[in-house]
């Protein structure tokens, strides 16, 4: 039997890493940057001290994102990232005497050497036992939908490096879809036609500054602009120029239609009693991907289906991953737990 007391609940993402603790809610909210000497091999800064360095270093200092699309693209780095917040979680606390038990949610369509990275991950950096979970199950948590009900909900959960999707009954993944596209590659998006048009260069945190502030999956009824300044790439000297809201929108567009397919594409797998109850309830955006401007407006006329945003989208996934701790013990087998794909 669990002492939740001692337990941890991780939503290790692309952009971000969240850390809940039963009874005091997300302790942890960093970046899931890294910054690492690479002459000596240590490591400089984690979290947001290293996100602040993105496009600032020396030669001799790299800024890593251990993690891309959603699983674990540098194993040692990703370690001692959640080894680092781990502790910072637990310094907030006076009973952590032992190792954590930590339930850490990975994308629904990970595979089993993926699964093992993740899990094998988090015991190095300090788990006593780590449990995956599917992303968009604790994000339905998270949401507050009916879980364990025999209703069907749907969760679409946008986050840096991947899109989940999930029909939700009776505690199981009734059809899913995971895409490897999302806050991310909006970014990229974004870069690319500033270059295109523009020829100007901007880094990453740039485009997300662009994104967050006049981004949009189609132009509103007020149109916006901004200033943004980069490399000129016909002079290499720096320049600012004003974009307006609807470049940004036009260049978001491939990114919002692989999403909007993507959830056509599960509800075509839908049984039929299952998409009455989502006609009925609508679908849940979870993630920072679902703060986008009129995206959940795009994905309603597309559906035809109601749509909303989750109160808390950045914090879904990490609220129910931590309280997904609670039922463990009642459905460890239940296929929820188990981060393996479903209906595949």
């Amino acid at each position: 039997m669990f002492n939740f007391s001692q337990d941890l609940g991780i939503d290790l993402g692309t952009a971000n890493t969240l850390v809940f603790v039963k009874g005091k809610g997300i302790i942890v909210r960093e970046p899931s940057v890294v910054a690492k000497n690479l002459e000596t091999g240590s490591i400089e800064a984690v979290g947001r001290n290293a996100r602040n360095m993105i496009g600032r270093t020396p030669g001799n200092i790299s800024v890593i994102r251990p993690m891309k699309d959603g699983v674990i693209a540098d194993y040692d780095t990703t370690s001692v990232m959640m080894n680092y917040y781990m502790k910072k979680a637990m310094k907030k606390r006076s009973l952590f005497a032992k190792k954590p038990n930590v339930m850490v949610c990975v994308p629904s369509g990970i595979t089993m050497v993926e699964e093992r990275a993740v899990i094998d991950a988090t015991k190095q950096a300090g788990a006593k036992e780590a449990y995956p979970i599917a992303e968009p199950f604790a994000a339905a948590i998270g949401a507050g939908l009916p879980v364990w009900e025999p209703t069907g909900s749907m969760i679409v959960d946008i986050g840096g490096g991947t899109t989940e999707i999930a029909v939700i009954s009776l505690g199981g993944i009734v059809t899913s879809e995971s895409i490897r596209i999302a806050g991310d590659d909006m970014d990229e998006a974004i870069i690319n036609y500033i270059r295109k048009h523009y020829n100007l260069m901007i880094g990453e945190r740039s485009a997300e500054s662009i994104k967050m502030d006049i981004g949009s999956a189609k132009g509103g009824k007020s149109p916006e602009e901004m200033d943004i300044r980069g490399r000129d790439l016909l002079t290499g000297l720096p320049k600012t120029i004003t974009v307006t809201s609807e470049e940004i929108s036009k260049s978001l567009d491939d990114t919002v239609d692989s999403i909007v397919n993507a959830v056509k594409s599960t509800l075509e797998k839908t049984p039929p009693e299952l998409s009455a109850d989502i006609m009925d309830r609508g679908i849940v955006l979870s993630g920072g991907g679902a703060l986008l401007k009129n995206l959940d407006q795009v994905i309603s006329d597309e559906t035809k289906i109601p749509v909303f945003v989750t109160d808390e989208p950045l914090e879904s996934v990490a609220i129910g991953t931590g309280k997904s701790l609670e039922y463990i013990n009642q459905f460890r087998n239940s296929p929820s737990v188990s981060a393996r794909p479903l209906n595949k």
